[in-house]
């Protein structure tokens, strides 16, 4: 019989370790016995396994406390929010408030705007000359971000939206975002300005970011509310238009 694993020198066997997928360390392996859950809860292996994946900001974190969460935070980095211009109509988009003709969704660059900043955005959704108002509610829980990741590592919550009036008209845009509890009590909340853009503006597409951090614990959702309406009252879709929406979850 070849040498026990046991018998192997720490370094060797960090790097056997590493080549098994995260989540089977963390569940399985961590199980074995007490040298590989020292191993597992270490940081010597997620250093490892950060910098063989190539996951980038890593070697800034080397005062980070906790590099299994940094590693499992910068693998799940995705944006939460669904269909976040309108390629699927306003699914996913509940609590819809349809002021005067409503929301509309329609093809950049639109008829006195401007392209995108990125290739990626097709599309986005346009208010009316009332007050236009949509929300997404994520399930933290749902998404993968278990309750003592969040209550004790309580990782950024990052918010991005972007919004743009057309040339012609003048428009309002708000951005409201909460972090809710088991029960949807508001533990941390953002709200902008009413954002006015004049008439006779630039068309270009601003964006707007939050993060939320030190928070406390409890966080199991959150609520991303966004809207605007045009300030001429014109008929039709002349307010402000709003696409990219994002929230994330970051180490």
């Amino acid at each position: 019989l070849g040498p026990r694993m046991e018998s192997l020198p720490e370094a060797i066997l960090i790097r056997i370790l590493a080549s098994i997928p995260a989540v089977d360390l963390v569940l399985a392996c961590r199980l074995v016995c007490c040298q590989w859950k020292n191993l597992v809860d270490g940081a010597a292996l997620w250093i490892l396994k950060c910098q063989q994946e190539g996951l980038t900001g890593a070697e800034s974190q080397e005062n980070a406390e906790n590099w299994q969460n940094f590693y499992f935070l910068s693998k799940k980095r995705k944006n939460l929010i669904k269909n976040p211009c309108g390629k699927e109509d306003l699914q996913h988009w509940g609590e819809v408030e349809n002021g005067g003709d409503g929301w509309k969704i329609e093809e950049l660059p639109g008829d006195f705007g401007k392209e995108f900043p990125s290739e990626e955005v097709h599309k986005y959704f346009v208010t009316s000359y009332e007050w236009c108002r949509k929300a997404q509610v994520i399930d933290l829980r749902a998404e993968g971000y278990w309750e003592e990741l969040m209550d004790t590592t309580q990782p950024k919550v990052v918010v991005r939206d972007w919004y743009a009036g057309r040339s012609d008209a003048g428009c309002l845009y708000e951005l409201c975002v909460k972090l809710l509890s088991e029960n949807e009590d508001v533990l941390a909340e953002y709200k902008s300005e009413t954002i006015a853009i004049p008439q006779d503006n630039d068309a270009n597409w601003t964006e707007i970011s939050h993060t939320f951090s030190n928070y406390g614990p409890g966080v199991r959702f959150v609520r991303f509310e966004h809207g605007g309406q045009d300030t001429l009252f014109w008929k039709g879709w002349y307010g402000v238009r709003v696409t990219n929406s994002s929230v994330t979850v970051e180490p």
